[in-house]
């Protein structure tokens, strides 16, 4: 029956013990943040945001359809973790299609252009994002999440998106102002863990592309001012694995980073990429760095990432992580 059920034979036990630890997992943990020892607060702290990490990837999993035979299973799926991961303010048909134009485009399809956005704000307003931003706050990604919720009331030709959205609101809201009445230390200890996820992401997200970033979601086409070609797209593709010699670290990111391997073959579910990986590429491919080569640069440009006009260089050799400065605000949980 489960065989039936999934897209690979191969995925059945793979697929349901990481579905089972996410959803355990993340309810295990939110438990966790209400109980009185500390030290078990710390433990829900670090299983809540492994869990949503694990729910973050999972939809992207599902955007892919790569879990399931049917489309709409992944959708439903996909729909749970949306839930989870707070992304479900917009539609999980609306992420699939944000992350589908990644792939399709050979370029990163931004929910918002928050350069200009902070442009146009003002100076105070600036310098509170940078200010956040230097003490590891991820302002961005929380403006490209409150974009979201945002939209359908500042434009009218959404407003037909509306009461689903303020059904989302009310329905998160309650469920948040029940966890905060039974112990409100479980709030600020959830909001840590969320942070864990956000910084998690966006480190893998920062380091994993040189492309091109457009705004285009809302209408648009990205300009045909270069060869976008299967080659360009390897090219400016990287894997920032969690380590080479104990590849198995990999897994507490869902194997997210043989990203070269998923780009060559999007459709490979998570728990064949590193088969993939090691049958596509040799041992001293150029486009892996290694995560402990990007670690220095992820906290020190942390301000600079924010405001440069592209994300830095990759050159050859020892250090050649050294100029990449990575992305900002090219998230899959979020899409209008």
């Amino acid at each position: 029956m489960a065989q039936k059920l999934f897209r690979s034979p191969a995925g059945v036990w793979p697929n349901t013990l990481a579905l089972s630890y996410t959803l355990v997992g993340y309810a295990t943990g939110v438990w966790l943040l209400t109980v009185p020892p500390w030290w078990l607060n710390l433990l829900g702290v670090l299983l809540t945001g492994h869990a949503l990490v694990y729910a973050a990837y999972y939809i992207h999993e599902f955007a892919h359809q790569s879990i399931f035979r049917t489309a709409e299973a992944n959708n439903r799926w996909g729909t749970v973790m949306t839930w989870i991961t707070g992304s479900c303010y917009a539609p999980f048909a609306a992420l699939r299609r944000k992350h589908m134009r990644h792939h399709l485009d050979r370029a990163d399809v931004v929910t918002l252009d928050y350069k200009a956005l902070l442009a146009r704000s003002p100076r105070w307003a600036q310098r509170l994002v940078l200010a956040l931003e230097w003490a590891h706050v991820p302002a961005v990604e929380l403006i490209m999440h409150g974009y979201v919720m945002l939209l359908p009331f500042l434009k009218a030709d959404r407003a037909n998106e509306r009461p689903r959205l303020i059904a989302t609101i009310v329905v998160r809201g309650a469920l948040f102002a029940l966890l905060g009445w039974h112990a409100p230390k479980a709030l600020v200890l959830y909001a840590i863990a969320y942070m864990i996820m956000l910084h998690v992401l966006r480190f893998a997200d920062a380091f994993q592309h040189t492309y091109d970033a457009f705004a285009v979601l809302e209408g648009g086409d990205i300009p045909n001012d270069k060869v976008r070609d299967r080659e360009y797209e390897q090219a400016n593709t990287y894997s920032n694995l969690a380590s080479l010699s104990h590849p198995m670290l990999n897994l507490l990111m869902l194997n997210f980073p043989y990203h070269n391997a998923h780009h060559e073959r999007p459709i490979v579910p998570w728990h064949e990429l590193p088969k993939l990986h090691a049958q596509l590429f040799p041992v001293d491919y150029r486009q892996v760095i290694p995560m402990v080569e990007l670690l220095k640069g992820y906290h020190r440009d942390r301000i600079r990432r924010i405001v440069a006009d592209d994300y830095g260089q990759v050159g050859d050799g020892p250090g050649k992580a050294d100029r990449f400065l990575g992305a900002v605000g090219v998230s899959f949980l979020t899409a209008v």
